[in-house]
């Protein structure tokens, strides 16, 4: 039943024809059908025949071996007309009863130029008739009426000399389907203007389309406006104002026979974008792709607009529609195939419009005579719109529903999980707290491994400073013990010596005794001097600044990391340098802790360089180089190597906690990562560049007040 209500909403009332009778002109011959208006055509009964002689137009001239046709036949297939040349058509009327003394008025429909006589006078030259082509002009009077002085009750013979303008239509088959019409009424009948009242309810069935046109347009504007995610309502939109323009030029009864071609052109340039996008939106809502057959329905819309200059844009027009509709109900009945909901409303409603407009288009073609067709175009246009508006209307339904039965399927399946989900709280919040309690633990285990690994790093620098103090001490201890050795002998000979009476030996004994013992008092204070140092920078101060010699700290630190490294390998050399600036004067640090820093980052750098040196390479040699610089606001403190580098993958990582390139045992990772943060307790920064293969240079910056 909803089916049926649908396809009553889709159906037009069409009177695709009227019923006809005829009219007795005064000979058997003469047939008329009346038009909807009052208005007859003279359609049969005429003589053809090409060529052009003035005799012709003579009502005495015996026309009885000329051709005899339907004036409103596709003369084009029905006769050999000559392209360039001028043809004459006559027919012998006479008035009956009816028309007593009832003047009659005529209306010419052409696609050329003619000249029309009655009983041999000349009555009407419409447009220029020429036996050179270019010479022709058209004209076509469509709906003025026009004098038709027949006598009443008397045969007459009516001819009409015309030419072709093969450069309006010269494709022939192509060309509207009668190249001359002749319609007669009388005066009084055309004076009732019951043609205008015909083309006003046209009009009125227009305007009424262009209201539905707009609504829709707005409409589907609308939706896209507060749905701008749904992109095929502005697709929809774009449709309708397509159409509404359509509608308005044909709502501005331009007649195609004589309109000036610049409205055929403007009425294309509307009516193609509008096919096209109507069609797009079908595929889109049915979800196809475009393949072939929509490109090529493009192209041909936009080949139609050069088109015009050979063919009438109602044909060009009416035979995209054709194939438009038939696009889209190759897609409608494949849709439906596929059990696709819906699908039967935009198919009813197109396969009505189909119906229509190819029944127009053959009646344009000529290969029917279906009278009034062009009446009933303002209502088959809506067909396809409204069917389509009507299966969004069904679809927005459809969904609605299905909306809120999964609504009402929701609000159950929310009671069923409110309990599963406080049962499942419950679990939660029991696994919550065994997590928890299981996270702190590790959490406590990581700050306990972290502290051994802090101090371990301390140790290990620890280690390393102890080496190079314990190298440093060495050397004076050295030297004191052995002049000690050698004092020893040196008194045990002079007893000898003594007892032996010989002075001079003695004397010269006594000498070197004491030239050894102030030796041994040097290095002994020397000795004296290193361990004090070491005391002073190993005191506690409790992290608080002072004013330190940068230059004298980074030196101690460099020489004590490199015989600290000696002391661990006594195969290990390297060539160090300094460059210090003796501008910087003393800056306010925490000696102890710059100390570290320095201390790390030189041990690395002879690490680096002894990891390539390990390696005997051809011609290397290990260079270590620390050097200070006095900037602007800043003390820059730089060591660089020439060892392996480090790689770029890696270098935003290498001042991150336990992150360390050394293999397993002899790094933590924490030295970088204790130096970055000394260094920013300080208020400075410290920078790296390096190339793999090449070497590394890092640069603390360090502010000098």
């Amino acid at each position: 039943m909803k089916h049926l209500v649908i396809a009553l909403m889709l159906f037009p009332v069409l009177v695709v024809a009227q019923k006809t009778s005829l009219f007795r002109l005064g000979t058997k011959a003469a047939k008329t059908t009346r038009f909807a208006s009052g208005w007859m055509a003279l359609d049969t009964g005429w003589k053809f025949n090409a060529g052009d002689n003035p005799d012709w137009a003579r009502p005495g001239f015996d026309d009885s071996n000329w051709q005899s046709i339907d004036l409103f036949q596709d003369l084009y297939d029905v006769l050999q007309i000559p392209k360039n040349r001028i043809v004459w058509f006559r027919l012998k009327l006479a008035t009956d009863s009816t028309l007593l003394n009832r003047q009659l008025v005529s209306r010419i429909y052409q696609t050329g130029a003619s000249e029309v006589y009655l009983e041999g006078i000349l009555i009407h030259q419409l447009g220029i008739v020429s036996p050179n082509p270019d010479s022709v002009k058209y004209y076509s009077p469509n709906s003025i009426s026009l004098t038709f002085p027949i006598k009443y009750n008397t045969e007459q013979t009516l001819a009409i000399r015309f030419a072709n303008v093969p450069n309006r239509y010269p494709i022939y088959a192509l060309a509207p389907k009668s190249m001359l019409e002749f319609w007669v009424t009388p005066l009084d009948n055309a004076n009732d203007d019951n043609l205008v009242r015909y083309y006003r309810t046209y009009n009125n069935r227009m305007h009424i389309g262009i209201g539905v046109a707009i609504i829709l347009f707005i409409l589907y504007l609308s939706l896209f406006i507060f749905f701008p995610a749904q992109k095929i309502n502005l697709y929809f939109s774009l449709s309708n104002f397509f159409f509404v323009l359509f509608l308005i030029i044909n709502a501005s009864n331009i007649n195609y026979h004589g309109a000036a071609f610049k409205f055929a052109v403007f009425s294309l340039i509307v009516t193609v974008p509008y096919l096209i996008l109507f069609l797009y939106c079908i595929y889109r809502i049915y979800g196809q792709k475009r393949g072939r057959i929509y490109w090529s329905l493009l192209i041909a819309g936009a080949m139609g607009i050069p088109a015009l200059f050979f063919i009438d844009v109602g044909i060009i027009s009416t035979c995209l529609a054709v194939l438009v509709l038939i696009d889209i109900l190759r897609i409608s009945i494949k849709s439906i195939s596929y059990n696709k909901a819906g699908a039967w409303i935009i198919l009813i409603g197109v396969t009505i419009d189909l119906i229509y407009w190819t029944l127009n288009l053959l009646s344009g073609l000529g290969v029917l005579n279906i009278s009034s067709i062009e009446s009933y175009s303002s209502f088959a246009v809506l067909i396809a719109p409204l069917s389509l508006a009507i299966y969004l209307g069904y679809h927005f339904g459809m969904t609605s529903q299905s909306l809120r039965q999964k609504l009402v399927q929701v609000e159950q399946l929310s009671k069923e999980k409110q309990q599963i989900l406080s049962s499942q709280n419950e679990t939660l919040e029991k696994q919550v707290k065994e997590r928890t309690s299981e996270l702190n633990q590790s959490l406590e285990n990581l700050r306990s491994t972290q502290s051994q690994l802090i101090q371990q790093e301390k140790m290990a620098s620890l280690g390393e400073l102890t080496a190079g103090i314990a190298h440093e001490i060495q050397n004076p201890l050295n030297f004191v013990n052995n002049f000690s050795e050698v004092n020893g002998e040196l008194i045990r000979e002079l007893k000898a010596e003594a007892e032996n009476g010989n002075l001079a030996e003695v004397k010269s004994m006594a000498n070197d005794i004491a030239s050894n013992s102030e030796k041994i008092n040097l290095h002994g204070k020397r000795a004296d001097a290193i361990v004090k140092g070491m005391l002073q920078h190993s005191r506690a101060t409790g992290g608080q600044k002072e004013l330190t010699d940068i230059n004298k700290l980074a030196d101690e630190y460099l020489r004590l990391a490199y015989h600290g490294l000696r002391g661990k390998d006594k195969g290990f050399n390297a060539e160090i340098k300094t460059q210090f600036d003796n501008s910087i004067g003393k800056i306010n640090i925490v000696p102890q802790d710059i100390g570290r820093v320095l201390l790390n980052l030189i041990n690395n750098a002879f690490y680096a360089v002894n990891e390539i040196d390990k390696l005997q390479a051809s011609g290397y040699k290990p260079q270590v180089i620390v050097s200070t610089k006095k900037l602007a606001d800043k003390t820059e403190i730089a060591v660089r190597d020439n060892g392996i580098g480090i790689p770029g993958s890696i270098k935003e990582k290498i001042f991150q906690p336990f992150f360390t390139t050394k293999p397993t045992g002899q790094g933590t990772g924490l030295g970088l990562s204790l130096s970055y943060d000394i260094v920013k307790a300080h208020g400075g920064e410290i920078r790296v560049e390096t190339k793999e293969g090449e070497g590394s240079e890092f640069t603390i910056l360090l502010p000098i007040s």
